[in-house]
């Protein structure tokens, strides 16, 4: 028996060395080998491997979030704090922005309520990443997770993408939606960039920076104080108020959801549960017939679809919708209920040649009036050739609009050239086909306003009736004043006339905020 218990004891022994192995290099200083391809966007969350035996775990430890806890969340909020792993900004500027959000409960309150539809995709999305979690509070900062929010410089959605931004991460922006305010489109495109800008810096801080003020900004900021010998940390660079006051923004606002009590702050209820779900649409369908069908009010609906533009959803270019949880089942319920009528009462023309605004709605059936607001066609522009209209759709059309048109339709403009009626004195010898030469006119027209044949002759000082664009009449009495000849403004009795002008792309081009 004794014999039988020391083979025993020399088996355990024997199996306790195979399980022993040489440490590596990295296991031996408590490091872990870090992968190119994966950035450590997490500090704080390496492995170490003990080199000497296991010891409890203390209180303190478990206390201090260095052991993940095995209970659920109670709250987005609790899941929010739990994911947190950027560096913390500790300055003056900090407290300012404490003390600002601190003294302003309201404000909190309706920024923190308006979020409670969008925070569990963002902090989602962002745990699917690997990323940390105080990036879900960047819409506070950037526009007070308002998705119809636009900058001065133009910079639209919760997370204000630049227009050439938005382009640059495939952020559709067209006449019937815009990407940028997209819920879905515009949190994957903001987490890429600022993967991106992680990666360009590999310091949260900086990438942050980057984000408000573009990456070229910093790298330049950064490269100028390598050249002076200074430090290229956050704090160290000179950049403008703004993005001066940018990290200790968030980092204000990830303080008092840290602890909202120190702060005499309360936080609205999230439930760590998902708010939407997306819905498949297969036909262009109006936006208050979903409403109507999904049992909600339309302005709720476009809380959470606020890219869209326009009275329609068009399947090809959108073919997926966001409704809140409950009501997703109760809209696909319906929807199937629904066998007879149109789903859409609109579609989209495409403009055949370049024509007024009064044409157009002659045209599509509509009033001039109707047809400005549902297009957003501003005062005194013609509408060119090719541009996609929303205009009624009549029950004899049964085709959807086509992919092609609901993914790249635009509207463009040209000025709408107002011209007013001026005499001017005809010179000696001069005729029609001179008198339109000279002012870049029709000759048939010099013959109609003058009620001649486009082939007569004018008597040297004869008053002769043109019809100019305002802008060039100024231009028009010089040259005639130069040739030693009067000219004088008649009245505008006639009223004014629209003329062909050259095209130009509408709208002006915007101050560059940033990025």
């Amino acid at each position: 028996m004794k014999i039988l218990h020391i083979a025993c004891v020399a088996c355990m022994l024997w199996l306790t060395g195979c399980a022993t192995t040489t440490p590596s290099p990295d296991e031996a200083s408590g490091s872990t080998p870090t992968s190119g391809s994966t950035p450590p966007y997490r500090s704080g969350h390496t492995p170490i491997i003990p080199n000497g035996p296991l010891k409890p775990i203390t209180a303190a430890q478990a206390a201090g979030g260095e052991v993940a806890s095995l209970s659920a969340p109670a709250d987005l909020w609790d899941r929010i704090r739990r994911g947190f792993a950027m560096p913390d900004l500790q300055n003056e500027l900090v407290q300012d922005r404490e003390q600002w959000y601190a003294t302003r409960p309201d404000y909190m309150q309706r920024m923190t309520e308006r979020s409670s539809k969008y925070l569990f995709h963002i902090v989602e999305e962002l745990e699917r990443r690997g990323m940390p979690t105080e990036l879900a509070l960047l819409p506070y900062i950037e526009s007070a997770f308002n998705p119809q929010a636009v900058s001065s410089a133009k910079a639209a959605g919760m997370w204000q993408f630049m227009p050439a931004t938005g382009n640059y991460f495939d952020l559709k922006q067209n006449a019937f939606r815009d990407d940028r305010r997209d819920v879905l489109a515009s949190t994957r495109a903001a987490l890429d960039y600022l993967q991106k800008l992680y990666n360009m810096f590999g310091d949260w801080h900086l990438a942050l920076a980057a984000y408000n003020w573009g990456e070229g900004s910093v790298g330049r900021a950064i490269a100028r104080n390598q050249k002076l010998g200074l430090g290229t940390s956050y704090t160290d660079l000179n950049m403008p108020a703004e993005t001066r006051m940018y990290v200790p923004k968030l980092q204000a606002v990830k303080n008092i959801v840290a602890n909202p009590d120190a702060f005499r702050t309360e936080l609205p209820l999230i439930e760590n549960h998902p708010y939407f779900q997306t819905v498949d649409i297969t036909h262009d369908i109006d936006v208050s017939l979903v409403a109507t069908l999904a049992g909600i009010r339309e302005e709720d609906f476009r809380a959470l679809n606020p890219s869209f533009h326009k009275p329609v959803i068009l399947a090809a270019g959108t073919p997926q919708i966001l409704l809140p949880w409950d009501n997703a089942k109760v809209f696909q319920r319906n929807l199937e209920a629904r066998r007879d009528g149109q789903y859409a009462s609109w579609t989209v023309w495409s403009v055949p040649t370049t024509m007024t605004v009064a044409e157009a709605a002659q045209r599509a059936g509509m009033s001039e009036n109707d047809l400005r607001n549902v297009n957003n066609i501003p005062p005194r522009m013609l509408i060119k050739a090719g541009s996609a209209l929303m205009v009624p759709r009549s029950a004899a059309i049964r085709e959807d609009v086509s992919s092609h048109l609901a993914d790249n339709g635009q509207v463009a403009f040209a000025p709408e050239i107002v011209t007013r009626r001026t005499t001017v004195r005809a010179r000696k010898g001069e005729t029609v086909a001179s008198i339109a030469r000279r002012y870049q006119l029709a000759a048939a027209s010099v013959a109609d306003w003058n009620d001649v044949r486009a082939t007569s002759a004018f008597k040297a000082g004869q008053q002769v009736v043109v019809y100019l664009p305002v802008r060039q009449g100024t231009q028009a009495r010089g040259n005639s004043a130069r040739a030693r000849s009067s000219s004088a403004t008649g009245s505008s009795s006639a009223g004014k006339r629209p003329v062909a002008a050259p095209t130009r792309r509408g709208g002006t081009p915007s101050k560059v905020k940033r990025r």
